[in-house]
């Protein structure tokens, strides 16, 4: 796993440079060996590129439990007036969930300011392991501010949730990076499956944030 962590660190750092690794070669020398119990879902040589779509989710009435304790309906939770930043994160992930997570550090970062004007959600998808205590140490660890908040709750709860958005693949070993934005409660989501990079998801937030 040492090769996939350092592989992630500098995909991390072009994340939070503010640009995406798309294409870049690797040696095949570098490539771990191949294991049926490792994560499915590593980095391939060249990630496909962003695509960007728009629907029209209903968030679901359901209750999630915050990294705080409290127990919540989601849909509340979103409808607070603010634009949304969502995406599905586990803490033990150790590809895709991390620069999902840079990502959305980074986007706080640059908002400075404004960042209070966006909410900011991510929901796991191993809700068994994920407790409210390991998602505070996993916002501590990318100094998540007030504005985005973490979720978990029981294991049907996350896979309604997933299913609504279109992002469950029925392992959490097999999901793939999106990230979600929605102006404003009854609008509809923009979606942006693969690596979004920071400008990307700015991109779509820095016209909500402008008009508030």
């Amino acid at each position: 796993m040492s090769r996939i962590t350092g592989a992630l660190q500098v995909l991390a750092q072009a994340v939070s440079a503010g640009f995406l690794l798309v294409g870049a070669p690797t040696s095949g020398a570098d490539e771990p060996a191949a294991d049926p119990h490792a994560h499915h879902h590593h980095m391939m040589e060249a990630p496909p590129p962003v695509t960007r779509s728009q629907a029209n989710y209903t968030v679901p009435d359901v209750t999630l439990v915050r990294s705080d304790g409290a127990q919540v309906n989601f849909a509340h939770e979103l409808d607070d007036g603010r634009p949304v930043l969502l995406n599905f994160i586990y803490t033990t992930c150790t590809t895709i969930c991390p620069v999902l997570s840079q990502t959305f550090a980074e986007v706080q970062k640059r908002l400075g300011a404004n960042a209070p004007k966006v909410r900011m959600v991510s929901v796991s998808i191993d809700p068994e392991e994920d407790t409210p205590a390991r998602l505070t140490e996993y916002a501590k660890r990318f100094r998540a501010g007030a504005q985005w908040s973490f979720y978990t709750g029981t294991l049907q709860a996350s896979q309604l949730v997933q299913r609504t958005f279109d992002v469950y693949r029925g392992d959490k070993m097999n999901h793939t990076p999106v990230t979600l934005f929605r102006a404003a409660p009854g609008q509809p989501w923009v979606r942006l499956d693969g690596f979004a990079t920071p400008d990307m998801v700015l991109g779509e937030v820095h016209i909500q944030v402008a008009q508030k």
